[in-house]
């Protein structure tokens, strides 16, 4: 079962179950895929799908920021308990320790030494996280070894 298809199959549970914010969460997240679709013209595959979730809960992330801001402690759990539902469809996180061993192997195997090579480092390295860290997360170990 690929992830659309769980992320759909969920929202039918939810349904079942009469989970308000669960159905909202899903139909957005849904939403957002679907539209991605019709941008590129195709069904997208899973790890497109994970990278929509992940811009889903970075999005919740500004949420929370800003309504924190404005105190509003409501908006703020509304925001965390949408990103415990998304999280729940997203691969399990690298650890750090695992994350500096890929990038130390994607550094040495693309053969880079100075922050200039930091875009070819990231271009080999994105596709291997795969949803298991985040764009920032992999940028600030890169910086740490190139840097």
């Amino acid at each position: 079962m690929n992830a659309k298809e769980k992320l759909q199959k969920a929202l039918k549970d939810a349904m079942r179950a009469n989970d308000p914010v669960r159905k909202r969460t899903l139909r957005m997240a849904l939403s957002a895929i679907q539209l991605a679709e019709v941008d590129t013209r195709k069904e997208l595959d899973d790890s497109a799908v994970i990278a929509i979730l992940q811009k889903e809960i970075k999005s919740r992330e500004e949420s929370i920021q800003d309504a924190n801001k404005a105190g509003r402690p409501d908006l703020v759990d509304e925001a965390q308990a949408e990103m415990a539902i998304l999280n729940e469809f997203l691969p399990e996180q690298l650890s750090p320790e695992e994350l500096e061993a890929i990038v130390q192997e994607t550094i040495q195997e693309v053969g880079a030494s100075s922050m200039r090579e930091m875009g070819e480092v990231m271009k080999v390295l994105i596709p291997r996280l795969q949803g298991r860290a985040t764009g920032s997360q992999a940028s600030q170990v890169v910086r740490k070894f190139l840097g």
